[in-house]
């Protein structure tokens, strides 16, 4: 029917569909609502995220375009994207567990998932057991009748703890208790659903996104049933992905490897530059071989260690605000994985739900500082460093 109205008109402008080409890049599908020619294709499209679009909370085609390109670069079944990071994270924790089930946890976490997991335990009756992340002796013997789930990070935050995945997702042979993985901080570096887990959570937000211009989240499954559980659940949840961050992230996962390979040399230099400063006291890099799992690291992670690293300061908590303040090229703020350079004190910000038992026991000193590098020369971030760790003496 053609109206006639120009005030109809304006309501219903024409929507051009390709014909005769196609677009070589992600398009951006923002709008939220998708049309039907009959009412039993519509119903049908409520069944699950395999059918038509039609409402964007369910599924839209940009998001379906991240969320495909990350399951293919994690080795997955299918994907979910999220809001958020910890959208992902809770989309998984909760839509898997129940009231009174058991979780078995690395103890040095992400601050907002060791939040989650109190705010679980105490909620809604979720056990949790924490564990060094080192022994697959320590999972077997904190497996009880109602374990659920075993959760670790590939590299730990801030620490830059090593994770033996492999063997710690070995150790629940025989069980039915799901393995997941937050590999945020090593993507391209690891694939964890290759080497046991079942599930891998990202916050694309930061090295999938890589230039601080995007909010998202991330889930990658293993198997197609335990999306299906968890995808169900997201709606309600309604932690959805914007197609403009997912169109955002699918342009950064273009130069992923590239920036990982850059970030990676560059915090590997800065790494060995700081372990030889009088002010520093430990660096915390996976390719320094001091580093408590520098030998696992290189069976894990033959091709770089990623662009995290920390370091203590003598000083303790003083020195290190101080430190944190005193950067000029490198910016004092949260989040990790950009193309510029980013530090932060974790004791103050990322962890302060942490008391300093729960500091010590995560390996998170009074005076460590974080680093995120981005792709700014070496020599130019060292002089900012160095100028700032004078300062923070």
């Amino acid at each position: 029917m053609t109206a006639r109205d120009p005030q109809t008109r304006a309501v219903h402008p024409p929507v051009p569909i390709p014909a005769g080409s196609r677009p070589l890049g992600v398009p951006i599908y923002q709008g939220h609502l998708f049309g039907f020619d009959s009412a039993d294709a519509l119903a049908a499209a409520f069944r699950g995220p395999d059918e038509a679009f039609f409402y964007s909370r369910m599924g839209n085609p940009t998001v379906r375009a991240l969320e495909e390109a990350v399951a293919d670069l994690e080795g997955g079944a299918r994907a979910l994207a999220t809001a958020s990071g910890m959208g992902a994270i809770n989309a998984v924790l909760t839509g898997l567990l129940r009231s009174g089930d058991h979780v078995i946890a690395q103890a040095s976490l992400y601050g907002g998932t060791h939040a989650l997991l109190t705010d679980l335990a105490e909620r809604w009756g979720v056990e949790v057991t924490r564990i060094g992340g080192d022994d697959p002796a320590e999972v077997r013997d904190a497996l009880r009748p109602n374990t659920r789930l075993l959760y670790l990070e590939t590299i730990s935050n801030p620490t830059t703890h090593v994770t033996d995945v492999p063997a710690l997702a070995a150790a629940l042979a025989g069980t039915d208790v799901l393995t997941v993985v937050d590999n945020t901080f090593s993507p391209l570096l690891f694939a964890p659903l290759a080497h046991g887990a079942d599930v891998v959570v990202h916050s694309t937000t930061k090295y999938i996104g890589g230039h601080g211009d995007i909010l998202g989240g991330a889930a990658v499954f293993a198997d197609a049933d335990v999306h299906r559980r968890v995808w169900e659940h997201a709606l309600e949840l309604g932690a959805t992905a914007d197609p403009f961050a997912a169109w955002l992230a699918v342009r950064g996962i273009a130069t992923l490897p590239m920036r990982i390979a850059r970030q990676s040399a560059t915090a590997r230099d800065l790494a060995g530059r700081l372990a030889a400063h009088p002010s520093v006291t430990r660096v915390h890099y996976p390719g320094v071989p001091d580093h408590p799992q520098h030998d696992l690291a290189g069976r894990l992670l033959p091709d770089g260690h990623g662009g995290v690293l920390a370091f203590e300061l003598a000083g303790g908590r003083d020195a290190g605000r101080v430190f944190s303040e005193a950067v000029r090229l490198i910016a004092l703020g949260p989040s990790l994985g950009d193309v510029a350079s980013l530090v932060m004190h974790p004791a103050s910000t990322s962890h302060r739900q942490l008391d300093a038992a729960a500091l010590a026991a995560a390996g998170i000193g009074e005076g460590t500082v974080r680093l995120s590098v981005g792709l700014e020369a070496p020599d130019d971030l060292w002089d900012d460093i160095e100028q700032a760790l004078a300062k923070a003496h």
